[in-house]
């Protein structure tokens, strides 16, 4: 069973710092592309950041020089990281780990549980 732990949210001052942190563990062959998504209220969920296995990575251009999404595996597990610096109210969301795994012709998606992160005073 595939299982994402996610953790490292909550109240940051703007102009601050938050490191984001999401264990993966339980999948079959090895983790795909991983991501993290975040949803602020009254919207729609988006892709902040993701990076594939190979470790190419790619942010949504609001977050673009702010934050670095990060990864490192081990057989059958992995850990993915975001960085987020000089965080601004417009952050504020809440935060999803995604990952990624294909069978065949098949990819399966797995998300966490969620973790919020407000930005504000």
């Amino acid at each position: 069973q595939v299982q994402l732990v996610e953790s490292g949210g909550g109240l940051v001052q703007p102009g601050g710092s938050l490191r984001l942190s999401c264990a993966a563990s339980g999948i079959i062959t090895s983790f795909g592309d991983l991501g993290w998504y975040r949803q602020a209220p009254g919207k729609e969920r988006e892709l902040g950041a993701g990076i594939s296995s190979s470790g190419s990575t790619n942010y949504v251009d609001s977050v673009k020089g702010r934050v670095t999404i990060s990864r490192d595996n081990a057989k059958s597990t992995a850990n993915l990281h975001l960085q987020m610096n000089r965080l601004i109210p417009e952050d504020t969301a809440v935060y999803y780990c995604n990952a990624t795994e294909t069978l065949g012709r098949t990819t399966y998606h797995y998300w966490g549980q969620g973790t919020q992160v407000t930005v504000g005073t």
